[in-house]
């Protein structure tokens, strides 16, 4: 039997990277999907690929930012394949990269509003919904910067990603005695648009290499794993946890 048989997930930030992987993943252990990112072309090539393959999914692009996008992604759930039991709320943005006073007000909100207000709002409409069938798995991306290692340029994501950890225990509490679990994801340096936005030259992929044991860059796939088992009944004893998924960077000093 398949990890996921069975199972309704929402993933956001699908069209790429994490969520694309975790997208084709999960669709591979069983799940059907409602698949959620900004851009509606690369995101209907993801959702065709899984029908391609007999899997079930459907596209919803959309800003995550915006309450109406997660009120129409739970209802896309519900009445295409009956409710809603996961959710990986995997969108995100660095923001422009640079020291904190030259950062605007304006940006820094609107980091703030992918990476930690899309959390709230997701949970918001996705937490009832997994009342009504008796439980369900609810993981957000966070990162290791800012949790156990400071890097320069990134105050904006790494206030807004440490965060999620902060509401992930929270609702962890709350939810656990109506069967909702509720973790974060911390991965490590990973071969993502994102990714080789903060590191875009040969010379910085080579440094963020270097910081982790294994003195390379994860591939997505290797975090989507990571995802799938949070999500999975093989974490059924696991809520309010911050699970890194980093290499060992947070424990490198070598």
């Amino acid at each position: 039997m398949t990890r996921l048989s069975g199972k309704v997930a929402i993933i956001t930030g699908a069209s790429s990277g994490i969520g694309r992987a975790a997208a084709l993943l999960f669709a591979r252990e069983g799940a059907s999907l409602v698949l959620s990112a900004r851009g509606r072309e690369r995101l209907v090539a993801v959702a065709q690929d899984i029908r391609a393959q007999g899997g079930r999914a459907i596209a919803l692009s959309g800003d995550v930012g915006e309450e109406a996008h997660h009120e129409a992604l739970v209802a896309a759930a519900q009445a295409e394949f009956g409710g809603l039991d996961i959710a990986f709320n995997n969108a995100g943005a660095t923001g422009p990269v640079g020291a904190l006073p030259a950062l605007s007000l304006v940006d820094w909100q609107a980091v703030v509003n992918v990476n930690l207000t899309s959390g709230f709002l997701a949970a918001k409409h996705q937490l009832p919904a997994m009342e009504v069938r008796g439980g369900g798995s609810i993981v957000f991306t966070s990162t290791f910067v800012g949790y156990t290692a400071g890097f320069p340029g990134l105050a904006a994501y790494a206030a807004s990603k440490s965060g999620l950890v902060g509401l992930t225990q929270v609702l962890a509490s709350e939810y656990g005695q109506k069967g909702i679990r509720v973790n974060a994801l911390l991965p490590g340096a990973t071969d993502t648009p994102m990714g080789r936005h903060v590191a875009n030259t040969p010379e910085a992929l080579e440094f963020v290499a270097r910081l982790n044991v294994f003195k390379r860059i994860a591939a997505p796939e290797e975090i989507a794993e990571a995802a799938l088992f949070l999500c999975s009944d093989a974490a059924s004893f696991m809520t309010g946890t911050a699970m890194l998924v980093d290499g060992g960077v947070s424990i490198n000093r070598v």
